[in-house]
């Protein structure tokens, strides 16, 4: 299966050049996978360049797992991490995304300086 950079998924989500849009289009329609750092990624995106909010930024990830034609990396683990991200958007995407990874690999908690995440089941605040 074909992989997809950032800025391919940001022309799905955004629309804002209707030839790139075409061109991604076309090139996922075989079906593509999505990594978790290009997600990541897409999420900054969407904030700092595109100002989006949290709930746009949610929703746009939502939309992206249930694509048709593409294939998120532990899509379970970016849904939790998106349930997260919505309760606490404060943290960002990326920090509930790398507590959800290491919650399904198995290895938690998750040592963490940062107060807000340390406030979710499943992390330790180191001191």
């Amino acid at each position: 299966m074909r992989a997809v950079d950032t800025n391919v998924l940001v022309r799905l989500v955004v629309r804002d050049d209707a030839k790139q849009v075409r061109a991604a289009e076309e090139f996922i329609a075989s079906g593509a996978w999505v990594s978790h750092l290009v997600l990541t990624e897409t999420a900054w995106v969407l904030d700092a360049v595109y100002e989006r909010t949290t709930e746009q930024i949610a929703t746009a990830i939502d939309m992206l797992l249930n694509h048709e034609h593409l294939t998120v990396q532990d899509a379970d683990a970016v849904t939790a991490a998106i349930e997260n991200f919505r309760k606490r958007p404060a943290l960002g995407f990326s920090d509930c995304l790398v507590l959800e990874i290491a919650r399904k690999a198995g290895h938690l908690p998750l040592g963490t300086f940062d107060r807000d995440l340390a406030k979710l089941d499943g992390t330790v605040r180191l001191q």
